[in-house]
C-alpha cells in the first residue's frame, strides 16, 4: 500500500517534543491535512475535528476513505463516516453478554472450520463490575461489607465466568466489584486523553476515543475525549476491529457565559440543561460547549453535565480540553510524562482551549448565562422535568396533612428513599463536600433523617469515599444514616433493596424517592416508588431530613431544633469559603491516591473459576447459558419482500428500554418467576433480570414486562400483557408471540415518540428479536436503541400513522418496498382492518448508514460478521 493510500492528505508530521531524549513521535496534523486539500478543518467544531483525526489516522483501513474526511469538513449530514474507537468500556450487566457473544462467535467459527482469529478482540477492553450492587443493608457501619458479601453470593456464577474470560479473551481487563463505577473510574484513572500507537514502524500520538456499553459513557466528554454509549452488539463489532459507521452529526454549540452563583452546583446546571436542550431537540446531535464561562467549570463539574447527555438525547456533551483538564490529569495521578504528552499533542493540533481560541462555526448556538442557574431538581418521572425548590410540592399532585413525628400522615409524598448515588454526582468533590457540610450542620442543630426514609451512600470510586473520610464529613453523614453501602451504581439503576416498613399508625406508604442519580423513570428506582426526583447530594440530605417532598424547602422548615425552633434549608446550607477550604485541603490527596490503588481486590484474585479453553455453559435454569444469537436461525434475514404483520403491542410515547427489558427483581408471580420456580429454583434465588441476561428463556418472559408499561391492546392491565385478538382475554406477551409464531404470522410493535429512551440496553433489542418482532413502527426513536434494533435484524420504521388508541389488535400492517431498501429508505405502509384500509402512506426506514442496510440484509450484525469474516455464507 502506497503512502498516498495511507496518507492522502500528507498530514503525517513529526510531533514537537520538549524532551529531546524521548523517542520520536509523529501525529496526523489537522492543519497539514487542511493545507493539502482536506477542506476547512479549522472552521469545524472541535468535536468534529476529533472525528477527522480518527479518519486521517486510519486511512489504511478499508473502511476509511478520503471522501469521509471531505464529508466531515463539508458537514454533509447525509453522509456516513467511520468512527474508530481505540478501546471499549463495559459495565457488567451489558458487558457479560458481549463476552458471551464473542465466545459463541469463536465457538461457531471453530465448529464451521473458520479461522477463529477473525473473531478475537483487537482493541483493549475494560469491564467494570458496578451494576450488581444492591442496597440490602443500610444505615450502619457494616452495610458495605454485608452488601458485597451478598453480591458475591448472588452473582457467583457470573463472576466465575468473568474470571475465566479474563484469562481467555485477549486484551480484557476486569475491574471487580467494590472498586467503583465504570464512568467515574474512566474519568479518574482509565482515560489517557492522548495515547500512542504503532503504525508502519512509527510511534504515532493519537486522541483517545472509545465506545461504552452504557449510555452515560458521555461522562468522559468532560476531558475532551470523544466517546459515547452503544449497545452491546455494536460494542462487539468495535471490539473485533470494525469501524462504526455514523451519519455526520449535527453539532449544536452551547455558549456558556458568567459563572455559577454561590450555592448553585453542577447538578443544578445539568438538570437545567436537560430541560432546555430536550426542548430544542438535540437528539442524535453533538452538544459542544464553549464561551468565556467554560473556564469557571471544574472538570468534575463538566463531568456532571456530560454524564447527562443521554437525558436530552445528545450523542455527546463535549467540552474542549484546557489547562484545567491538564491539572485534573495531574491531580488524579496520571504520570508527568502522560500529562506532558497530552499538553504537547493538544497544543500541536490546536485542540488545547485557551481564552484566545477562535469560536468554531456552529449551525445552531444556545446561550446559557451560568449566573442565571438556580437550585434545580427534576421529576417526578423524567430527567428533563426541571423544577425549582418551590415547584416540587405541587409536582407531587396530592394534598393532605402531615405531622412531624410521622404518627398520622394522610398525604403522599413521604420520602421512602434518599440516596446519594451515581457517578453523575459522586464524582464531583464539591457536591460531596457540600452534602457533608450540610449533614454536619443538621447534626449540630439536632436534626435526624425521617424514620421512614431509607438513606444510603454509594460512591462511584474509592477516591470519593477517601475525600469524605479524610475531611471528617463521613462521620456526620453516618449520623444521619448515610453510611457507605458499597461502591457501584446501586439505587441509581434500581438496585435500591427492600424498603423499611411504614411507621406504625400510618395510613399511607412512603412512595417517593430523592436521589443524586441521572434517571427517574416511573418504577425504575423501586417498584413501590411512584415518584422520583433527581437532585444534588446536598438536597438528598435535606429531603431525608424533611421526610416529604411536599415540604417547600425554599420557604418552610425542614425540621425543628431541640429547642423547638424551626430550621430551614438556608440555615443549614454551608458557606462557600468553607467548601473551598475543605476542597483545597483534601481534594488533591483523595483523588491522587487513585493512581496508586490497584484496580482489583484480594477477594477477586482468590475467587475460584474454571480453567480450560472452552467454557462449560449452564443448564436450563442457570445464569450463564449459551446465548442463541450466533445460531443459524438468528443469523438469517428476518425481513425480505413485503411484510404483512399483526401488532404484538401498541404503545404510547416515551417507552424506555427499561419498559422493554426490565432490570428489576424477578418476582415469583411473574411469567419469568413462575418459569424458574416450576423448574425447581427457590423463590429466594430468582435474582434480577439484570443478573439473568445470559438466560434467554428468562429474558424473553421479561420482554415488555415492566409493571408500568401500558399497552393499548390490553388497556385494562398494566405490565407484560397483550391480546391475540380483540375478543380474547389478555395473555402474557411471550405467549401471544409464540401463538403468532406457531401460526406463521409475523408481528410488529407500534409506538409513539422517543421509543427506546433510557439505558443503552441491548437486551431491549435482543428480546424484541426473540419475540419474533420483524419491525418497530414509531414516531421517533432514541439513537442507541434504533441502532440496536438494526443490529438484531429488526427494522425501525419512522411513521406518522394512526394514534395508539385507534388500534384494537385485529389490524394487518403491511410494509411494502422492502426489496428496494438498498436504493431508497422510503417504504409504503398500509393499515387494514377487516379488509378495509384504515391508513396508508409513506414511512422512513431508519437505516441511517449503508452498513446498517448490510446488517439488516444479513439478519443482523452477527450474521454480517459471520458472512464477511469467513468463506461461508449464512
Amino acid at each position: 500500500m502506497s503512502i498516498s493510500d495511507t496518507d492522502p492528505f500528507r498530514s503525517l508530521t513529526a510531533l514537537p517534543l520538549d524532551d529531546p531524549a524521548g523517542s520520536p513521535l509523529h501525529y496526523y496534523s489537522l492543519a497539514a491535512a487542511e493545507a493539502n486539500g482536506a477542506g476547512p478543518v479549522g472552521e469545524l467544531p472541535w468535536s468534529l475535528k476529533t472525528l477527522v483525526e480518527g479518519v486521517l489516522r486510519n486511512q489504511g483501513h478499508p473502511e476509511a476513505l478520503p471522501e469521509h474526511v471531505l464529508a466531515l469538513t463539508r458537514r454533509d449530514e447525509t453522509a456516513a463516516v467511520p468512527f474508530f474507537p481505540g478501546r471499549v468500556l463495559f459495565q457488567d450487566a451489558s458487558g457479560i453478554p458481549v463476552l458471551a457473544d464473542i465466545v459463541t462467535l469463536l465457538e461457531r467459527a471453530e465448529s464451521d472450520g473458520i479461522d477463529a482469529s477473525a473473531f478475537r478482540p483487537s482493541l483493549p477492553l475494560d469491564l467494570v463490575v458496578d451494576h450488581a450492587l444492591e442496597v440490602d443493608e443500610h444505615g450502619h457501619a457494616s452495610a458495605a461489607g454485608r452488601n458485597i458479601d451478598l453480591e458475591y453470593m448472588r452473582h457467583h456464577d457470573r463472576y466465575r465466568f468473568l474470571r475465566w474470560a479474563q484469562e481467555r479473551i485477549p486484551g480484557l481487563r476486569v475491574v471487580p466489584p467494590g472498586v467503583g463505577i465504570c464512568h467515574q473510574l474512566n474519568l479518574e484513572v482509565l482515560a489517557p486523553v492522548v495515547t500512542t500507537t504503532e503504525s508502519d514502524g512509527l510511534r504515532v500520538a493519537a486522541l483517545d476515543a472509545l465506545v461504552g456499553t452504557d449510555s452515560h459513557t458521555t461522562m468522559i466528554n468532560a476531558l475532551g475525549v470523544t466517546g459515547w454509549g452503544v449497545g452491546g452488539i455494536e460494542a462487539t463489532a468495535a471490539a473485533l476491529g470494525q469501524a462504526l459507521m455514523i451519519r455526520v452529526p449535527r453539532v449544536v454549540g452551547v455558549e456558556l457565559t458568567g459563572r455559577l452563583a454561590p450555592g448553585v452546583l453542577a447538578s443544578d446546571l445539568a438538570l437545567t440543561l436537560a430541560e432546555r436542550l430536550r426542548a430544542v431537540n438535540v437528539v442524535g446531535a453533538i452538544v459542544e460547549f464553549h464561551g468565556d464561562g467554560l473556564g469557571s467549570l471544574s472538570v468534575p463539574d463538566r463531568a456532571t453535565v456530560a454524564n447527562m447527555a443521554p437525558e436530552y438525547g445528545a450523542t455527546m456533551a463535549w467540552f474542549p480540553a484546557d489547562r484545567r483538564t491538564l491539572d485534573y490529569l495531574s491531580t488524579t495521578g496520571r504520570s508527568p510524562e502522560q500529562v506532558r504528552l497530552a499538553e504537547q499533542y493538544l497544543t500541536a493540533q490546536g485542540l488545547l482551549h485557551t481564552a484566545s481560541s477562535p469560536v468554531p462555526r456552529f449551525e445552531t448556538t444556545l446561550r446559557i448565562d451560568l449566573s442565571s442557574i438556580t437550585t434545580t431538581l427534576a421529576g417526578p418521572s423524567r430527567p428533563h422535568e426541571a423544577l425549582s425548590l418551590s415547584e416540587v410540592p405541587a409536582s407531587r399532585g396530592e394534598s393532605g396533612s402531615h405531622s412531624d413525628d410521622g404518627a398520622s400522615r394522610s398525604r403522599s409524598g413521604d420520602v421512602a428513599i434518599a440516596a446519594i448515588t451515581s457517578c453523575t454526582n459522586t464524582s464531583n468533590p464539591r457536591a460531596l463536600v457540600t452534602a457533608g457540610l450540610l449533614a454536619r450542620n443538621a447534626v449540630e442543630a439536632g436534626l435526624a433523617a425521617a424514620p421512614w426514609t431509607k438513606t444510603s451512600l454509594t460512591p462511584g470510586s474509592r477516591a470519593a469515599a477517601d475525600l469524605l473520610e479524610s475531611s471528617g464529613l463521613q462521620a456526620h453523614l453516618d449520623r444521619l444514616g448515610f453510611h457507605v453501602t458499597g461502591f457501584g451504581c446501586g439505587t441509581c439503576m434500581g438496585n435500591s433493596g427492600p424498603l423499611p416498613p411504614a411507621p406504625a399508625g400510618s395510613d399511607t406508604t412512603p412512595d417517593t424517592a430523592v436521589l443524586s442519580g441521572n434517571r427517574n423513570f416511573t418504577g425504575r428506582i423501586h417498584p413501590d416508588v411512584t415518584h422520583a426526583y433527581l437532585a444534588s447530594p446536598a438536597l438528598v440530605v435535606a429531603y431525608a431530613l424533611a421526610g416529604n417532598v411536599r415540604v417547600d424547602l425554599s420557604a418552610e422548615p425542614l425540621g425543628h431544633a431541640e429547642d423547638g425552633s424551626p430550621v430551614t434549608l438556608a440555615d443549614l446550607w454551608p458557606d462557600e469559603q468553607e467548601i473551598d477550604a475543605l476542597l483545597a485541603e483534601h481534594e488533591a490527596a483523595a483523588l491522587g491516591r487513585g493512581a496508586d490503588r490497584a484496580l482489583t481486590t484480594d477477594r477477586w484474585e482468590q475467587l475460584e473459576y474454571p480453567h480450560g479453553e472452552h467454557y462449560r455453559w449452564d443448564g436450563e435454569t442457570g445464569s450463564i447459558r449459551r446465548p442463541p444469537f450466533t445460531d443459524t436461525e438468528l443469523t438469517v434475514p428476518a425481513i425480505h419482500g413485503d411484510l404483512h404483520a399483526r401488532p404484538l403491542l401498541v404503545l404510547g410515547d416515551a417507552v424506555t428500554t427499561d419498559h422493554i427489558s426490565p432490570v428489576a427483581r424477578v418476582l415469583p408471580d411473574s411469567a419469568a418467576g413462575r418459569w424458574l420456580v416450576e423448574r425447581g429454583v427457590d423463590e429466594r434465588a430468582l435474582g434480577t433480570f439484570s443478573s439473568r441476561r445470559l438466560n434467554h428463556d428468562v429474558m424473553v418472559r421479561g420482554g415488555f414486562a415492566n409493571t408500568r408499561l401500558h399497552n393499548f391492546l390490553a388497556p385494562d392491565r398494566e405490565g407484560g400483557w397483550t391480546r391475540i385478538s380483540p375478543e380474547q382475554p389478555p395473555v402474557p406477551v411471550h405467549v401471544a408471540a409464540e401463538h403468532h409464531r406457531e401460526h406463521g404470522t409475523p408481528v410488529v410493535v407500534v409506538a409513539g415518540e422517543l421509543y427506546g429512551a433510557g439505558s443503552a440496553r441491548d437486551w431491549a433489542a435482543k428480546v424484541t428479536r426473540l419475540l419474533g418482532v420483524r419491525a418497530v413502527l414509531a414516531r421517533s426513536f432514541e439513537r442507541i436503541h434504533r441502532t440496536n434494533l438494526v443490529a438484531l435484524g429488526v427494522l425501525p420504521i419512522q411513521w406518522d400513522g394512526p394514534a395508539p388508541e385507534e388500534f384494537d389488535g385485529s389490524e394487518e400492517i403491511s410494509v411494502l418496498g422492502l426489496d428496494d431498501l438498498g436504493t431508497s429508505r422510503d417504504v409504503a405502509v398500509r393499515v387494514t382492518r377487516a379488509g378495509e384500509i384504515r391508513w396508508e402512506g409513506t414511512a422512513l426506514a431508519r437505516l441511517d448508514t449503508p452498513l446498517e442496510y448490510e446488517w439488516l440484509r444479513a439478519g443482523g450484525l452477527f450474521g454480517h460478521l459471520l458472512a464477511t469474516r469467513s468463506p461461508l455464507s449464512v
